[in-house]
């Protein structure tokens, strides 16, 4: 994966190890910084399709350090051999197997904040305990390809329309996609109103942007007051570029302090 060739020069951290949780392998980061008191699930992103806890290594230890919180990538199933709802109940299993004594919140970027979303949904379905907070970062939340960012941004740069057309014709059948575990942005007012605390991000040049955009306005709309950072000039997986981009950097710091400020 192209992913990988952001892992070099990786930030320093207390601990780093591929452990089995929940029959899943996956990747436990712990910062030198860890406080002792809160944990992540990290649910990476790459379309359902793609990516791994390998992959997202650098984000994740810059995830932890920022937050001051180990940080947990599950290696979920992926599509096209596994489409929905497999990654989301393996999101769910991991969630329901976290040791109890931090206390959790969920962190994803792109598919994975779709996952992250959905699975705080199915949470509230099955009335289980919810995340403290969530991390979402450029998220899928919608698919509907003729909003304004998918229309600005249909050949890119990086992610384009037709790929994300794709991604979704990967992990979702056109009749699944009235499910709000698999389209978040068709929640009910009342479902996205019993959401924990959110952080959101978008990337400017990404057609996902107006996914988060419609998001925040929905929440917005219900009262809530959810941080958001649009991040201008800058694409789709920009968090990713961690070891050469200030903006990658500079996202996740704020990250970090939306996370102290709910946990604190």
């Amino acid at each position: 994966m192209n992913n990988l060739r952001w892992n070099e020069d990786l930030p320093r951290v207390a601990e780093a190890r591929t452990i089995l949780h929940a029959g899943m392998p996956s990747r436990l980061v712990v910062p030198e910084n860890d406080t002792g008191n809160d944990a992540i699930l990290h649910v990476h992103g790459g379309g359902w399709a793609f990516c791994s806890p390998a992959t997202h290594e650098g984000a994740a230890r810059r995830l932890a350090i920022a937050c001051r919180a180990p940080v947990l990538t599950v290696d979920y199933r992926l599509a096209p051999e596994h489409p929905f709802p497999c990654g989301l109940e393996d999101c769910l299993t991991a969630w329901e197997a976290r040791a109890p004594d931090r206390r959790w919140s969920l962190a994803g970027d792109s598919a994975g904040a779709n996952l992250c979303l959905g699975l705080m949904l199915r949470l509230l379905a099955i009335d289980r305990e919810m995340p403290a907070s969530a991390l979402l970062f450029y998220g899928v939340y919608g698919a509907d390809f003729s909003t304004e960012s998918y229309v600005e941004q249909a050949a890119g740069p990086g992610l384009t329309q037709a790929g994300m057309r794709a991604y979704w014709n990967l992990y979702a059948l056109p009749e699944d996609r009235a499910d709000p575990f698999v389209v978040p942005l068709r929640a009910p007012d009342a479902d996205l109103a019993r959401l924990p605390p959110l952080y959101l991000n978008a990337a400017e040049l990404d057609p996902l942007r107006s996914d988060t955009e419609l998001l925040v306005a929905r929440l917005n709309a219900i009262g809530r007051a959810d941080r958001f950072d649009l991040w201008p000039g800058v694409v789709h997986g920009f968090m990713q570029m961690g070891n050469a981009l200030p903006e990658a950097r500079e996202a996740f710091e704020r990250a970090g302090e939306a996370f102290r400020e709910v946990t604190t």
